[in-house]
């Protein structure tokens, strides 16, 4: 029979496992690539400020990615939780994007203007000070780190040649913009950000 041939030949049964998974990846992808909701920005995003921006950086350094996802799952128990649940349109201008999926720790995706600044201090400070059963490591060292300006405009003129729409303006403000901030400054600032476009009613 046909299929013994492949069965019984290794080389030959992978070649076939390669062409069937590439088929159903072009068949699971590519229509993304072309669909109005993945593709353009919901309604009032903007791209990231240069204080955010700074923030958003720091956040990935840290490996902030590594325990807290920032995707909310249209699932009952998850929208009850964290909010309206996370769509495409929201992620258009973030490269790479941090939906992620390992929650050592809650979602973020809609952790902006749930806290004050204060409280993002203290917690990032030292969690246990406000989550005593926190087992988020401390960052004391971001309230003493100086925010390097020179790089932040060329971030943004990067991110511009893959779609991000910065204008000249907000390049060449970037640098004054964090100019004698901390690092937990923009690292605030991209919290209080995340997904504040999308509210869930109930």
């Amino acid at each position: 029979m046909n299929h013994d041939l492949v069965e019984k030949n290794i080389g030959l049964m992978i070649v076939f496992i390669i062409i069937a998974i590439s088929f159903g990846a072009l068949v699971e992808l590519v229509p993304l690539a072309f669909l109005k909701e993945t593709t353009e920005p919901i309604k009032g995003l903007k791209p990231l400020n240069a204080m955010q921006l700074t923030g958003r950086d720091i956040y990935i350094r840290e490996g902030c990615t590594v325990c807290h996802s920032q995707m909310v799952r249209p699932l009952r128990s998850e929208t009850e939780r964290y909010g309206h649940y996370s769509v495409a349109g929201e992620g258009v201008y973030e490269h790479p994007f941090l939906w992620g999926s390992k929650r050592t720790g809650p979602d973020l995706a809609r952790v902006g203007e749930r806290y004050s600044n204060e409280w993002h201090r203290a917690h990032l400070f030292n969690p246990r000070d406000v989550v005593p059963e926190s087992i988020m490591p401390s960052y004391p060292w971001l309230f003493n780190n100086d925010i390097d300006g020179e790089m932040v405009g060329k971030k943004m003129a990067a991110l511009r040649k893959v779609g991000v729409p910065y204008t000249d303006a907000d390049i060449e403000g970037a640098a004054d913009q964090v100019a004698g901030m901390k690092e937990i400054d923009a690292v605030i600032a991209y919290l209080q950000q995340l997904g504040t476009l999308l509210k869930y009613k109930r």
